[in-house]
């Protein structure tokens, strides 16, 4: 139902190369990347008391391209159940909407993922098996390294820190991947192929005109939003407990972090106009804010409790805060510790 190779091809297509450097900055750039993220493990470890095993999953410094065909595949895994049931439901499409829908599908998520390709610094794919890999895409470091006029050592390690932040909380939390993976199998199981054709312009107009909202705050049913506000909780747990650690980290490893975080901060607000909508609609305004409050809940609990006690949030799914809970850090105390 998807052309998953017309999405890459487009995508990249869309993405382009990048920043123009010479192959021995482009080898160098690779290399202080892998020492980085090696280093920040041991680091994560010490400040966050999360013991994950040395080289679990792999780290991978990818192009632009190289990000595009990982989450393409990724895409595939997690979409998995979601095509399976609307198969179920819709019965089999015939060969002629087959061809032409997965093509219309394959350009959709193409544009998706060309536009994300050249803005993402780095990822970990919890869905890659066994256990997961992290991506460090180089030429969108070194393009923001030099667009905020950081100091190219001490950038590559500071977001070196965040992503391997990432993949400590998957590899020291097992059970974290399988969570994820239901909650999006219980989005499948509220999906109605009805639902998701029906007047799609004007749902997409809708989100545009909100302000406030995504596409999928247009489309998405109650039971939906519920799952997705749970999912929310986690997401911004992970997000902003990762910049938590880059805070706390950082200034004794990276001279420069404080020039750095600032700056960064700023461009995360988005460059121009057409950034700023596209943000808006495909939700990633939302994911800004999960930085911010889900730094703020872990601050939180933190300067209440410590971070060992804090770390009950790993122990089990039940443990995780709720959407409401990230907004209330006193909430999530007093329910679980």
């Amino acid at each position: 139902m998807v052309d998953w190779d017309l999405a890459v091809s487009l995508g990249s297509r869309i993405a382009g190369e990048g920043p123009t450097v010479t192959r021995a900055d482009a080898a160098a750039a690779v290399a202080e990347l892998r020492a980085g993220a090696e280093r920040s493990t041991g680091l994560v470890r010490d400040f966050t008391g999360l013991v994950a095993a040395d080289r679990t999953a792999p780290v991978l410094v990818v192009d632009r391209r190289g990000w595009i065909q990982a989450n393409a595949d990724s895409f595939a895994t997690i979409l998995g159940p979601v095509i399976e049931k609307l198969g179920a439901k819709k019965g089999p499409p015939s060969g002629l909407a087959l061809a032409i829908g997965s093509r219309v599908t394959g350009a959709e998520v193409g544009g998706l993922l060309g536009f994300l390709a050249g803005k993402v610094l780095g990822q970990f794919d919890p869905f890659f098996d066994p256990h997961g890999r992290l991506l460090l895409v180089a030429p969108n470091i070194v393009h923001v390294e030099r667009e905020l006029g950081a100091d190219p050592s001490d950038f590559r390690l500071w977001v070196c820190l965040h992503e391997e932040t990432h993949r400590v909380q998957f590899t020291a939390v097992p059970w974290m991947r399988d969570h994820l993976f239901s909650e999006m199998q219980a989005i499948a199981e509220t999906l109605e192929p009805s639902g998701l054709l029906d007047d799609g312009l004007g749902r997409i107009t809708e989100a545009l005109k909100n302000r406030g909202g995504s596409l999928f705050d247009a489309i998405g049913t109650p039971e939906q939003k519920e799952i997705v506000d749970r999912v929310t909780g986690v997401m911004s747990l992970l997000e902003g407990h990762a910049d938590v650690v880059m805070d706390g980290v950082g200034p004794s490893v990276i001279p420069s972090v404080e020039a750095i975080r600032s700056r960064f901060n700023e461009r995360r607000k988005g460059i121009g106009p057409l950034d700023r909508i596209l943000r808006r609609v495909l939700g990633l305004d939302a994911k800004m804010a999960q930085y911010r409050d889900g730094a703020a809940f872990v601050r939180g609990v933190v300067d209440k409790v410590g971070m060992a006690e804090f770390n009950a949030v790993w122990d089990n799914p039940g443990h995780l805060p709720s959407k409401a809970e990230i907004a209330d850090p006193a909430a999530w105390v007093s329910r679980v510790l």
